[in-house]
């Protein structure tokens, strides 16, 4: 087994941790978020670094140190620099317009399709047909970036759809006669 939930983590630059009680609070240049630490999980924290270990000698606790690890080390990252998810528009007459605080998408359908935005995501649009998500949470931005997503996934043909900058679609021979 790795055992790298037992590593520290090096605080960035410009980020501050405040440990009450098993509740983590990151204070960065994006802004503030807390995280909620498992009972199983003890935190060290020295002046440039955190580190973690698990207080009982479980499979589940040492599982759940790492995992808190990683949330943690995503929060760090979060209000230091933020996240971004990039989604790629394929299609004829396929298109995204931005109103206000949501996406208006005509993906297609008879009708357009509006997906409002959370509070904490922002979103931006080079052309109509990319959209840039950007949030200091990741769990958030991933979520947000799957829900547009999924109003048309990206099919095995033509790759007509909506798919994440990074995703490769593997297309199909289509059928001969």
């Amino acid at each position: 087994m790795a055992r790298t939930s037992l590593k520290a983590l090096d605080i960035p630059e410009g980020v501050t941790l405040e440990n009450h009680q098993g509740v983590i609070t990151f204070t960065g240049k994006l802004g503030n978020l807390s995280l909620e630490i498992h009972e199983d999980v003890d935190i060290n924290k020295e002046d440039d670094s955190i580190s973690f270990s698990p207080n009982k000698e479980t499979k589940e606790s040492l599982a759940i140190t790492g995992t808190m690890r990683a949330l943690t080390a995503n929060c760090m990252q979060g209000v230091a620099t933020g996240f971004e998810k990039k989604l790629e528009i394929n299609g004829v007459g396929y298109r995204a317009v931005l109103e206000g605080s949501s996406i208006n998408l005509s993906l297609g359908f008879s009708h357009p399709v509006k997906h409002d935005l959370p509070e904490g995501v922002t979103a931006e649009l080079p052309s109509n047909t990319e959209i840039i998500l950007r949030s200091m949470d990741k769990q958030l931005v991933g979520q947000v970036a799957a829900e547009i997503r999924d109003y048309r996934p990206p099919e095995p043909y033509k790759g007509k759809g909506v798919k994440y900058a990074d995703e490769r679609i593997i297309r199909k021979e289509s059928k001969k006669a």
